[in-house]
């Protein structure tokens, strides 16, 4: 159950215009790595332990094959992949590396993740 509170926003593409209502939608809590690593266990025969060490092996190896410019294809879990942002040069000539303001790690979830967007109940809060 995803829990909604009601928030006005601004339109900043109108900052004078009307505030109006949204959706926002509030986390009840938080999963940390130790969490995950014991419900893994929990559905497998490995233990706390092994779960937490293939979970970090896991998140090495990502970092490794990100930092080489590889995109990172994890099945159901979804895609990993570099994304950078740039100042934009009038020539081909005039570009370098230089121009590159920004990298972000882009992740495009699996259709396991995307299906549970359509089954998700909602409960709205004051």
């Amino acid at each position: 159950m995803v829990t909604i509170k009601r928030v006005q926003k601004v339109n900043p593409q109108e900052p004078d215009g009307p505030r109006k209502f949204h959706a926002r939608a509030l986390q009840s809590g938080v999963a940390n790595l130790d969490e995950l690593a014991l419900l893994s266990a929990k559905q497998s025969s490995l233990s706390k332990a092994d779960c937490y060490g293939v979970i970090i092996a896991l998140l090495d190896a990502i970092v490794y094959r990100l930092n080489e410019g590889d995109k990172i294809e994890l099945g159901h879990l979804g895609d990993f992949r570099i994304s950078v942002s740039s100042d934009g040069v009038a020539t081909e000539e005039e570009f370098s590396v230089a121009q590159i303001k920004k990298a972000r790690i882009l992740f495009t979830p699996g259709d396991d993740l995307k299906g549970l967007l359509n089954n998700l109940k909602y409960e709205q809060v004051s």
